[in-house]
């Protein structure tokens, strides 16, 4: 019973934090870097190792201070903001919670989220994040070593949809879209337009049009918003949840329906065997 309480309280703090990320990100617009910083947060994930992942360590200056990390002390003030009038909600959450909100208020999908994160302070070494002056087989590499794949290596690309690059943070500078507070699939439509004046193009962004296997994801979600947002809010939803999560938090905060049915098959064992039981007791 008490863990059940806990379980509501926890849910309920979860709630109030996403009503205040959804009117700080409203009100200050900064939607891209709150995006930026959920991804980077668990975009250092190694399958292999089960190492770093969404756990919140990306508040260690160990770990902001990577050079891909520039700027986003910014988006974690934000979220100390949020954190002080929800502090029950792990950093790891708030963080992953922060980049859902950021895709719902400027217009895309619904992300599925699931509370449950365990927050940690070790950080992994620098140099696990995608560089953008890097070409397909660099995005290969690291999105494989997370356990993704190439459909979601494109719908998540597609979050550039949001927000632009600035040169001291980056060392590029500009925006993906014509409209970069708006989530939509204009990222697609411009890459197949090939340059655009005072749009930005990376060589990862142009590995996606130039590769054999990424471009018919860019293609149908050019033509497709409907089909991006499905694919894209399935991508994320695997990113920020990469890793898992502790088999205590996970088995309180949702009962998928395949524990469901073994746990019916095995109430449903127990009754029949008392049955049979009383059956031969009778005879």
């Amino acid at each position: 019973m008490a863990g059940m309480e806990v379980e509501k309280t926890y849910l309920k703090e979860v709630d109030r934090a996403r009503r205040s990320l959804r009117a700080l990100i409203s009100s200050r617009q900064c939607a891209p870097i709150m995006l930026r910083l959920a991804w980077h947060n668990a975009g250092t994930y190694d399958a292999e190792t089960r190492t770093g992942g969404p756990n919140g360590s990306i508040r260690n200056d160990f770990e902001l201070n990577h050079a891909a990390n520039n700027g986003l002390k910014i988006a974690i003030d934000f979220c100390e903001e949020v954190k002080r009038s929800c502090p029950k909600i792990t950093y790891a959450d708030l963080y992953q919670l922060a980049g859902v909100v950021a895709v719902e208020v400027t217009g895309g999908p619904t992300v599925d989220f699931v509370p449950g994160r365990k927050d940690s302070l070790e950080s992994p070494e620098e140099g696990r994040l995608p560089d953008g002056s890097k070409g397909a087989s660099h995005l290969r590499q690291v999105f494989y070593r997370m356990g993704l794949s190439d459909k979601d290596i494109v719908a998540l690309s597609g979050g550039h949809t949001l927000g632009r690059a600035h040169k001291d943070r980056s060392g590029f500078d500009g925006p993906w879209t014509k409209d970069p507070l708006k989530f939509d699939n204009s990222y697609f439509k411009e890459l197949l337009k090939g340059e655009s004046e005072g749009l930005l193009r990376l060589p990862t962004d142009m590995a996606l049009v130039d590769d054999p296997e990424f471009r018919p994801y860019v293609e149908l979600y050019a033509k497709d918003e409907e089909s991006f947002f499905r694919d894209y809010a399935e991508s994320h939803k695997k990113l920020s949840e990469l890793g898992g999560f502790t088999t205590r938090s996970r088995s309180k905060m949702r009962t998928t329906p395949t524990k469901l049915f073994f746990r019916v098959a095995f109430a449903a064992a127990i009754v029949l065997a008392i049955y049979f039981d009383v059956y031969r007791k009778m005879k």
